[in-house]
């Protein structure tokens, strides 16, 4: 059955589209960004190698927490549960399999992926080049409606996240120090934070399911002030890329020693 602007009961137009302005190029920009961010998080994540720098306490978000005997010394700040893995298998494997999930089943990233990747549709007024649509209820696509439940473990690795931050402050003699590093890291905390608090499911969480707001005044004090976030949900869910890919690059380039911190206290 046809769908978009074909679809019955539409009125048949003979061109693709009628639209005269440049709407590829907003599905366009996100796909780009969106598949950047794929290539590299599965690149460093089988790199297996420059996610810790031992002088100052820095971990990359995206190896955090490092919990296998395969972590190279002081990044295992929780221990080591699992002994060595196999070289094929990543140190970051449970981190990623969470925070993937969280933000593959995220409802703006549903939305952006459905846009700029699967043309479902691309556009508004712009014909969808699938045959039929099933919705989210047949596999694979099912699966994203554990999206709540990847909230909470977000939650989780948003804690490791803030404890990594306060090791942070590490200085290169011992002691408190701040550096560049530092400070990015702590950039990025603040965007996950806004990125995973502003959640469609965090405000649900929250405040969902209440008939009486007056008889739970502090889950209502904290629908007010997620749902003040959640507007933005979207722009902090992409400026989160980037942070997260500043923050890993960074502290990369330390760790294969390409440059060093530039250091503002000890």
């Amino acid at each position: 059955m046809a769908t978009g602007v074909s679809a019955p009961g539409r009125a048949q137009i003979g061109q693709k589209t009628l639209r005269t302005d440049r709407w590829w190029l907003a599905p366009l920009r996100i796909g780009v960004i969106l598949v950047f961010f794929i290539v590299y998080a599965t690149i460093r994540i089988f790199m297996n190698k420059w996610y810790w720098v031992d002088a100052y306490h820095y971990l990359t978000p995206l190896y955090s927490p490092c919990v296998t005997e395969s972590c190279v010394q002081g990044s295992s700040h929780l221990g080591t549960w699992f002994p060595k893995f196999p070289v094929f298998i990543p140190f970051s494997i449970i981190t990623f399999a969470v925070l993937a999930g969280f933000r593959g089943t995220c409802y703006y990233y549903r939305k952006a992926g459905y846009r700029s990747l699967f043309f479902a549709p691309t556009a508004c007024a712009v014909p969808e080049p699938h045959k039929k649509y099933t919705g989210e209820s047949k596999f694979p696509l099912i699966v994203l409606n554990l999206h709540r439940y990847f909230f909470y473990g977000a939650l989780v690795f948003g804690l490791l996240n803030v404890y990594d931050g306060i090791q942070a402050f590490h200085g290169k003699d011992g002691g408190f120090g701040i550096g560049l590093g530092t400070v990015i890291i702590w950039i990025n905390l603040v965007m996950l934070w806004l990125y995973t608090l502003s959640c469609h499911a965090c405000r649900h969480i929250v405040g969902g399911r209440l008939k009486n707001f007056s008889k739970h005044p502090l889950r209502y004090r904290y629908w007010t002030f997620v749902s003040k976030l959640n507007p933005k949900h979207g722009t902090y869910a992409m400026i989160s890329l980037f942070t997260v890919i500043l923050t890993d690059a960074y502290i990369m380039s330390l760790s294969a020693g390409w440059f060093s911190d530039l250091r503002f206290f000890n």
